[in-house]
């Protein structure tokens, strides 16, 4: 029994918050549609206020109100995930009003839309790479805002991802080896480009032992007149690679790839 009367009492509140919403759409008054929208944003309906806040703005087109909502639509696009409208919201404002109330909170909320839409790593990374130039934009522009922390954060995460991606990419250039070419040197300049662009990722290593293997390889299947250069220029390598990451979780595999160059200089 009492487990009927809750289920009751839920479907009571749920149908007269229907019903009051239904109420609050037929209305012809945009600003009792306003208010309710920004009560529903407030608890977090988002989809309701979002449906209040479209049915009121050709009202507010051009007057002191539409800065606001413009706003209050993009917040409610965020608070249902979509993520492509928000940042188009977001985008509209900062355009339409630079100097606004909200220009630093939406130059802030761009940056985070495209952060929530990055996909995996393996995947295409232009949304990444959109997070990435909007959080630099942001903290260039608002070194001193409370922000700063969660932008830098995001930044360094967006960063990271994008040197996953590369270091992917780098790998299967390696795997690839000789085929159809010399996909050891693609392999070398992919993961070069990551250090040099991502230079504090959480995969320099794996990148910098890609260019030691790679170099490796190159040395093996060299020509005769090319080899020993090769090989010097893994040695080379190698104590860059050690220098850097002397205690590394892959140093016992650049070390035998020292002891095995030093082997094919010596004949």
């Amino acid at each position: 029994m009492k487990n009927i009367l809750l289920l009751n009492i839920a479907l009571l509140i749920v149908f007269t918050s229907c019903s009051e919403y239904q109420k609050v759409l037929k209305s012809d008054d945009a600003d009792y549609k306003y208010k309710k929208g920004l009560e529903y944003l407030e608890k977090k309906d988002y989809l309701r206020a979002s449906n209040l806040f479209d049915a009121v703005a050709i009202y507010y087109k051009g007057t002191e109100k539409s800065e606001e909502l413009l706003y209050n639509m993009a917040m409610a696009s965020l608070g249902q995930k979509d993520y492509y409208t928000a940042g188009s919201y977001f985008k509209k404002y900062v355009k339409t009003y630079p100097k606004g109330k909200f220009v630093v909170d939406s130059k802030f909320m761009i940056g985070l839309c495209y952060y929530s839409d990055s996909p995996d790593a393996r995947l295409d990374q232009e949304a990444t790479e959109e997070a990435i130039d909007a959080f630099q934009e942001f903290l260039e522009l608002y070194p001193e805002s409370e922000k700063v922390q969660l932008a830098t954060k995001y930044l360094e995460e967006m960063s990271n991802k994008m040197a996953q991606k590369l270091t992917i990419n780098a790998r299967l250039y390696f795997n690839l080896g000789n085929y159809l070419g010399n996909n050891y040197q693609s392999a070398i300049i992919t993961a070069q480009n990551a250090l040099r662009k991502y230079p504090s990722s959480t995969y320099r290593e794996q990148l910098s032992m890609i260019i030691l293997e790679s170099k490796y390889q190159e040395a093996i299947y060299s020509v005769e007149e090319k080899r020993l250069e090769r090989f010097r220029g893994v040695v080379d390598e190698y104590y860059t690679f050690s220098n850097e990451f002397p205690d590394g979780k892959l140093k016992k595999k650049a070390d035998k790839i020292l002891n095995e160059s030093k082997k094919q200089l010596k004949e």
